[in-house]
Parts: structure tokens; C-alpha cells; sequence
């Protein structure tokens, strides 16, 4: 077989909301995300042997910390594969971000690699490969709208709002998970996401109720740590902006805007002073191009 190309779409939280700490040591979260049209491009070729990962950001690692080479890794176990794969990764999603670039890619591996040999591997034991590679894993395996739970590996499929325009602004600030969570008071958090409410927004494709009902609570922590982040947060609303959050852990915040010309105008004034400024639409899953 020649090449196989596939896209590996990022993401961002519409809510988040931890419950608590688990005897694991993870946290129990309760989070809705949402597929964007912001996409990795994975070129799959197969080589002599080994796995080779050969990326344009020199910001990720091409070895067995990279989550697609450990994808390729569960891969080639389970189908028996005795030839090597080079995995190409085009990054468009920016690192580190709160986007699930990383996540992303494994999924996109899983997938890619399941097609490209013709395994035939069913979803199931693909889901389970996902658990095992991260929480956001199995969200990029399914994508579209969802409810996640537990680490992020238990999903419920919810309906897809009409797309609609967003602004992401991604600054050059280096944002710790670990302290993050580590940071987090859950006794001391005043505003917690209604998940009925927001689920209900998105049944009605109400985009004034969606913005409305945007929370994280990861933001108490992350915006003290970064003020640059809450500026951000009040421009882009000055800007006009329908709603503003930070997705996961951060440090990229996203508004939602009600058209293109506005996203575009929010973005014009954004980029003056950030780099990494996108506009971009949500994604339901069956949009996705696999």
C-alpha cells in the first residue's frame, strides 16, 4: 500500500467541572467537548521497520513519549505487524494548548493505522486502546458533541448544535496539567457548570444560551497563574464576543461568535498582539473527514 493521509481534529470544553479526587489519583471529571474544524494532518507510510515519527514542530517528541507512537505501538501488537510505519504529522493545532493536539493524533493513529493495514479492529477494542492512551483519547476516537465522565474515557453522545464561529487565541504561556489540578480548591469553587442547561442549549442550537452557559472551573486556578489570560478573556468580549472560555486546562481561550465577520474582526484586533489566533467552526461527528 502507498500512503494514507488523515486529519486529527482538536477540540475544546464547553463546560468542565471536577468532582472530586479519585483513589487513582486522577480526577472525576464531568466535561462537555466539542470537535473543531482545527486539524493535524497524519500521513501514514509503511518503512523496512520500527516506527518513525518525523513532525514540523520541533516543540513534540518523535519517540515512545509521543502518544501517536505509542497508538502505533498497540497497533502493530494487536495486528501482529512485522514491516515499520512512518507517521508524517502536520501540525496545525498549536502544542500544549488545551486543544488536545496530542490526544488527537493518537486517536487519528488508531484509526488511520486500523484502515491502512486492514485489520478490521472493532470499535470496542479501539476504544479500549484509547483508554489506555489518555483521557482525551477516546473523545478524539468518537468526536462530535459529548458528555465526558470519569477521567474523560466514559462518553455519552449528545446532539450536535448547528457550527458555529470561533476565535481561539493560543499565547506563548507554558501551562502545567499537574499544577493545575494540584491548584485546584473544589471547596472554594462558587460557579460550577449546569451540564443539564448547556445540554438542553445544545438540543435547542441556541447559541445565546450555549455562550451563556460556558464554565470551567480549571480557570480558577489557570487565570490566576496567567493574568495575561483574563485580558484576553475581556478584550475578546469587548470585541463583541457571544461567550468566552478556556479549554481544559489551558492557556487557549476561545470566544464564540455569532458570524463569520465578527469572528474575523475579533481576530484582526487578536492578532496585533498574539501569534496564534485562529478562526475556526464546531464540527459534528459525522462532518469529520476520515
Amino acid at each position: 500500500m502507498g500512503e494514507l493521509k488523515i486529519k486529527a481534529y482538536a477540540k475544546i470544553n464547553l463546560t468542565l467541572d471536577v468532582l472530586g479526587k479519585r483513589a487513582d489519583g486522577y480526577h472525576e471529571l464531568e466535561t462537555i467537548m466539542q470537535t473543531i474544524n482545527l486539524a493535524d494532518v497524519l500521513t501514514f507510510k509503511e518503512i523496512g521497520q520500527g516506527i518513525r515519527i518525523v513532525t514540523t514542530s520541533p516543540q513534540i517528541p518523535t519517540d515512545e513519549k509521543n502518544l501517536a507512537y505509542q497508538a502505533a505501538q498497540m497497533i502493530m501488537e494487536w495486528g501482529k505487524i512485522t514491516s515499520g510505519i512512518q507517521i508524517t504529522l502536520k501540525k496545525n493545532i498549536p502544542v500544549a494548548a488545551g486543544l488536545a493536539g496530542g490526544s488527537t493524533d493518537a486517536a487519528a493513529t488508531l484509526i488511520g493505522l486500523n484502515q491502512f493495514w486492514g485489520l478490521g479492529i472493532p470499535k470496542e477494542i479501539l476504544w479500549e486502546m484509547a483508554a489506555r492512551l489518555g483521557s482525551d483519547v477516546a473523545f478524539c476516537l468518537e468526536g462530535g458533541t459529548c458528555l465526558a465522565k470519569g477521567r474523560g474515557e466514559i462518553l455519552e453522545n449528545l446532539v450536535s448544535p448547528p457550527p458555529f464561529w470561533l476565535v481561539l487565541v493560543k499565547p506563548p504561556i507554558s501551562v502545567s496539567t499537574a499544577k493545575v489540578y494540584q491548584g485546584l480548591a473544589l471547596d472554594q469553587i462558587t460557579k460550577r457548570p449546569e451540564t443539564s442547561t448547556m445540554i438542553q442549549a445544545l438540543q435547542r442550537g441556541s447559541l445565546q444560551e450555549i455562550a451563556e452557559n460556558l464554565v470551567n472551573v480549571l480557570e480558577t486556578v489557570t487565570l490566576k497563574m496567567h493574568p495575561a489570560l483574563i485580558e484576553i478573556k475581556e478584550q475578546m468580549k469587548s470585541l463583541g464576543a457571544s461567550g468566552v472560555l478556556m479549554s481544559g486546562s489551558g492557556p487557549t481561550i476561545f470566544a464564540i461568535s455569532s458570524t463569520r465577520e465578527n469572528a474575523e474582526a475579533i481576530a484582526q484586533v487578536m492578532r496585533t498582539k498574539w501569534e496564534e489566533v485562529f478562526v475556526t467552526t464546531t464540527l459534528g461527528a459525522g462532518e469529520r473527514e476520515f
